[in-house]
């Protein structure tokens, strides 16, 4: 290799430069990386899930109520808004069961489950008794309240099934009763099954899918063995081909999975269609045609569907991504928390939302037959949004019950107004002013002060340790007389 002009030996010009760049541009990537799973580590990690997305779900509920619904109410000379305000009105009394379900405590939890039960029984037997209980789309399981206003107690069924089974399953477990099968299915599927038995007498098929799946996740989470579980599978899957066979709407409902047929399957069709035409980003909001009459039930089972044509794939994969962190939040406090009733119950609730939500949204895309159940949240219907909003406050209440979760919100607190302990109590019991100084730098003797500070302050505090006081505290006691507290 030849020389450099000055003789010494040639220059070697440093390589590597772009592996230094892609290790640079690695990094913050790491770093990003590092951080995210952090923060997806912490303790209220669940709780702002929960809170959050079962927020952002019924809002967003709440608006495409009120798109889709304005042309049915029309149609019924009904004033545009009439099914948003009833909506609004269940939201806002479902908001405040929320809110008094988080703040139970555990034990008044376990004590409601009984009481929820029994009520729930009592009110699916009415639906039953000529003149109380009337048929809505050829399902009789609704009781009329007067006016326009209706209950579903099927809906609370679901909310009974999930306490009172995760209380029993919680004792059963304290007992050490678990281990022995006829513990494990009794009483749970007999009183399952006299739920399912209420509901099918009504002919709500979909319903019904939701407690069996409720039931099947209490016994999953109580360490079922497989053949108990499947046995319990093959006898409730035997029981829905015979109810299958035996009625022709329900024969029909599995022939429009997939099909394009729009003369016998107009509202599966119809739906997809809406899907189909939403685009990316959809057609805009209120913009949506289908909901002119071509779509059935377009503000309660089929609001999915409104929402992909008028939000467009991003609008429904958003709808889908917070179902999502609301299961995965549901499943974390399932799995982190050491009492069996919270364990049972959270595991349950995140049942009950998430085969809810996924038989809907199946229906709306084709891939399940029209089960007729509600969005959770989202959809219209304020018999089932006040039991899930309950539910909702259920996971909040568990969430916040973690030691992790109580200490970190704990020391949430505002600080401002907050008592002080130590020698400000003792100086204060004592007839003492507190020591009001703000701490002395490092390295200064205790004995020797500032020249500008008086004897009294000087001798004031040297036995105790420096505090921090609160400005506006120190001008407000500045400003009383001596004499004053």
């Amino acid at each position: 290799m030849p020389g450099s002009r000055t003789g010494g030996p040639p220059v070697q010009r440093a390589a590597g430069r772009p592996a230094a760049t892609g290790a640079a541009r690695d990094i913050p990537l790491r770093r990003l990386l590092r951080r995210a799973r952090k923060a997806w580590d912490r303790p209220l990690t669940a709780y702002y899930l929960i809170l959050g997305g079962s927020m952002l779900i019924t809002v967003l509920g709440l608006v495409m109520v009120y798109s889709a619904s304005q042309i049915t109410a029309l149609q019924m000379a009904l004033p545009g808004s009439y099914f948003f305000r009833k909506q609004l009105l269940a939201a806002v009394i479902g908001a405040g069961l929320l809110v008094a379900a988080s703040r139970m405590p555990v034990k008044l939890h376990r004590a409601l489950a009984y009481p929820i039960l029994a009520g729930a029984v009592f009110l699916m037997a009415l639906v039953q008794v000529p003149g109380i209980g009337m048929s809505v789309n050829g399902n009789q399981n609704w009781i009329s309240l007067g006016g326009s206003f209706q209950i579903q107690p099927s809906e609370i069924g679901k909310l009974a099934l999930v306490l009172w089974g995760a209380d029993l399953i919680a004792r059963k477990q304290e007992k050490r009763l678990l281990t022995q099968w006829k513990h494990m299915l009794v009483p749970l599927v007999p009183v399952a099954f006299m739920l399912l038995g209420l509901i099918m007498l009504g002919g709500d098929m979909g319903t019904a899918i939701i407690l069996t799946a409720i039931l099947f996740g209490l016994l999953w989470l109580a360490g079922a063995p497989t053949r108990l579980f499947v046995g319990v599978l093959s006898v409730a899957a035997l029981i829905s081909l015979v109810l299958i066979k035996t009625s022709p709407n329900r024969l029909d409902r599995f022939a429009c999975v997939g099909s394009s047929d729009a003369t016998k399957c107009w509202q599966a069709v119809h739906g997809i269609y809406a899907l189909a035409s939403g685009g990316i980003f959809g057609s805009g909001l209120g913009a949506s045609v289908e909901k002119w009459g071509q779509l059935p039930e377009a503000h309660t089972d089929f609001i999915f569907a409104v929402t992909g044509e008028e939000l467009g794939l991003a609008g429904t994969l958003s709808v889908l991504a917070l179902f999502a962190a609301l299961g995965y939040a549901g499943i974390r406090v399932a799995g982190r928390t050491e009492e069996p009733f919270v364990r049972y119950a959270a595991g349950g609730v995140t049942t009950w939302i998430t085969a809810q939500a996924v038989i809907n949204i199946g229906a709306v895309l084709g891939l399940l037959p029209i089960a007729g159940v509600p969005l959770p949240l989202f959809s219209y219907g304020g018999s089932a949004l006040l039991p899930t909003m309950f539910a909702i406050g259920l996971l909040i209440a568990f969430a916040r019950d973690e030691p992790a979760a109580r200490a970190a919100l704990a020391m949430r607190q505002p600080r401002f107004g907050r008592k002080r302990a130590g020698g400000s109590t003792a100086g204060r019991k004592n007839g003492r002013k507190p020591d009001r100084t703000s701490g002395r730098k490092p390295g200064r003797k205790p004995g020797r002060e500032p020249a500008g500070r008086s004897g009294r302050e000087a001798g004031q505090g040297s036995g105790q340790e420096p505090r921090r006081w609160n400005t506006m505290r120190r001008r407000a006691s500045a400003a009383r007389p001596s004499g004053e507290r």
